[in-house]
């Protein structure tokens, strides 16, 4: 088949995809399986070869991301019962005080985001900015903002969440360098979209507690965990990862530290240890019985569940491009195209994101397509973990109607359609640009 018809197959089953998902509401996971089918099918590869790398896609796949996403779910959840979440924003808000209420409440979303899912970490925290709000007179916007833009950067650029999890998988990234970046990406984009944009736009929309939130914050905090217990076990498995990282690049291949660091280090093994200090400090200690703890885990894997298999059929749509050789062509297109492959990785993302809404849909398709062009440029190593955070700023831009986090804050904040866009949606595009912004400076300096 000529390189042109391999071309037009892939634009095919990517539209085909686009419009499974939006206009016929399949759902993801069963439209990324189907376009892959098709994909292979049209592309002309023996018809046993494309469920040979529909196996292939999904178990190379879910070998990795199955463990870190359950491990990762059921760590968050663990944090969530225990109160974990409140504790940090009760300390942050009491240290920095009511006039920079902000800066905590940014900073709160920050750290209780690498656990904890976006929606129910907002849910947690949303009383916290009700209480602020109510207390001060001030808009719903100007404490929502900041906390909505800590929780989305941490969701979107840090692991162990599952978006840059998935994407560092699919296209072979190290997971330090993705934490390293995803942290210095992040703390700007946060402080631009959070507090600065926060205070700019609650001068424009006043947003008031709506009638139908009747949300009860905590009357006490004496049952909630210590800050510094809290913080300890979040960060834990970054710093093991992240020493793993630093030990490759550092120590020469046959030292013991180094062995012992990468093991340790190793998502898989950083992980089972934060979740096992979870599991006893969050639960045995504080009273749950082991019932009860096994209970929260079971009920921690129903919603990583779904991420799971749509990120395992991100995977099959990357091996089907790649065995049916269309991937190569598309690499060799793009490689000659005049974008440097962080900005190409950026674009795909953003009209994915806006075209069906879902920021993991953005990701692992994006990734999907960036795979072969890695492979015909022979990439690697930090500026894997580049790419990973371009394609996560691109799959964070322009969240609108079609996106579920989008009615979560029109609903919590009691915003017209309009004030969303012009909050929420403004925010998200903020970070996405701001993100990209750093990642592509840092990849200049890179060479």
């Amino acid at each position: 088949m000529s390189n042109s018809m391999l071309i037009f197959v892939a634009i095919a089953g990517i539209f085909l995809l686009l419009y499974l998902v939006i206009r016929t509401k399949l759902h993801a996971f069963v439209s990324l399986l189907l376009v892959s089918l098709l994909v292979g099918f049209a592309a002309g590869m023996p018809l046993s070869n494309v469920i040979e790398s529909i196996e292939k896609g999904m178990g190379g796949t879910l070998g990795f991301v199955a463990v870190v996403v359950g491990l990762g779910a059921m760590f968050g959840q663990m944090l969530e019962v225990s109160g974990g979440a409140e504790r940090l924003a009760q300390t942050l808000t009491g240290k920095f005080g009511e006039d920079k209420a902000q800066w905590a409440l940014g900073i709160t979303g920050f750290i209780v985001a690498i656990p904890v899912f976006f929606d129910v970490g907002f849910i947690i925290l949303v009383p916290i900015v009700y209480g602020l709000a109510k207390k001060t007179g001030k808009s719903l916007l100007y404490y929502g903002i900041p906390l909505l833009a800590g929780l989305a950067v941490t969701h979107s650029f840090i692991p162990p969440t599952p978006g840059p999890i998935a994407v560092a998988d699919l296209i072979g990234a190290d997971l330090g360098w993705v934490i390293l970046f995803g942290a210095l990406a992040g703390v700007p984009s946060m402080i631009v979209a959070g507090p600065l944009f926060g205070r700019f736009i609650a001068k424009r929309v006043h947003a008031t507690i709506p009638d139908y939130m009747n949300m009860k914050e905590r009357e006490s905090d004496k049952e909630l965990p210590s800050f510094a217990m809290i913080t300890s076990i979040i960060l834990i498995p970054l710093v093991l990862i992240l020493m793993n990282t630093i030990s490759d690049a550092l120590l020469p291949k046959e030292n013991g530290i180094r062995t012992v660091l990468t093991f340790l280090g190793h998502p898989f093994v950083a992980l089972i240890i934060a979740t096992l200090l979870a599991f006893y400090f969050l639960g045995i200690k504080r009273g749950y019985s082991r019932q009860e703890v096994q209970d929260i885990a079971t009920k921690a894997l129903e919603p990583a569940g779904i991420i799971i298999l749509v990120t395992g059929a991100g995977g099959v749509f990357k091996q089907v491009l790649i065995d049916s050789g269309v991937g190569k062509v598309l690499g060799e297109m793009m490689a000659a195209s005049a974008l440097p492959p962080i900005l190409l990785a950026f674009l795909i993302a953003a009209v994915v994101r806006v075209a069906q809404g879902s920021s993991t849909v953005s990701m692992v398709t994006a990734a999907g397509l960036m795979s072969p062009l890695i492979n015909s440029l022979g990439l690697k190593g930090p500026v894997l973990g580049l790419l990973v955070i371009a394609i996560a700023a691109g799959a964070t831009i322009a969240s609108h109607v079609n996106d579920s986090g989008f009615w979560l804050v029109n609903r919590f904040f009691g915003l017209s359609v309009k004030d969303t866009l012009k909050s929420w949606t403004i925010m998200e595009t903020l970070i996405a640009v701001t993100g990209f912004v750093v990642v592509f400076v840092i990849g200049l300096f890179m060479g």
